[in-house]
């Protein structure tokens, strides 16, 4: 039994360090998915939208994709908006061992909404969710009561689109590093 779970997170360390870079997306492509992203969430959740007027920078994963049986993964490639502009490329990479089961796609977006978050973001050398500044994980119930002037917070997320089968949905423990797409 102990032989599988070796081979298994072995497995996985190979799967996320080798063949995830082979599926870059190109800047132009990661560009389109994070404006449609936008769009979509602007549509179905207007306090991001609002709060996107006092972000410092947005950055938008709009397409994770999360997997596992007892082992599991997920990725997914995103771009830092400053001023509506693409200021930087990102990706999210998540190895996890535990009581797991299924696959799911989804995207979430962190909203800055003050400098020394951000340039926590651009120092940093790989940030790990969880480690740094505090995230406030936007629910419709959250959603309701924030606004502009109700946003205290560092960073706010606001997860969209998930599909699929796969107990829990979160970021703790994610690594975002910059990345240079094709």
């Amino acid at each position: 039994m102990r032989t599988i779970i070796r081979l298994s997170v072995i497995s996985m360390m190979v799967m996320v360090l080798f063949i995830t870079p082979a599926m870059a997306d190109t800047a132009a492509q990661i560009d389109k998915d994070v404006n449609a992203a936008l769009q979509k969430l602007y549509t179905q959740t207007p306090a991001a939208k609002d709060l996107s007027k006092v972000a410092k920078g947005i950055l938008v994963f709009p397409s994770i994709i999360k997997g596992g049986l007892i082992v599991g993964g997920q990725y997914g490639e995103g771009a830092l908006r400053k001023g509506g502009k693409t200021a930087g490329y990102y990706n999210t990479v998540v190895a996890s061992y535990g009581l797991q089961a299924g696959a799911q796609k989804f995207g979430y977006a962190l909203f800055f909404t003050d400098d020394a978050s951000l340039k926590y973001l651009d120092k940093s050398d790989g940030w790990e969710l969880g480690v740094g500044p505090s995230i406030v994980v936007v629910d419709e119930g959250v959603a309701r009561s924030l606004s502009t002037t109700t946003a205290k917070e560092g960073i706010y997320a606001f997860f969209f689109d998930q599909k699929g089968l796969m107990g829990g949905l979160g970021i703790q423990g994610s690594k975002i590093t910059k990345i240079t797409p094709k």
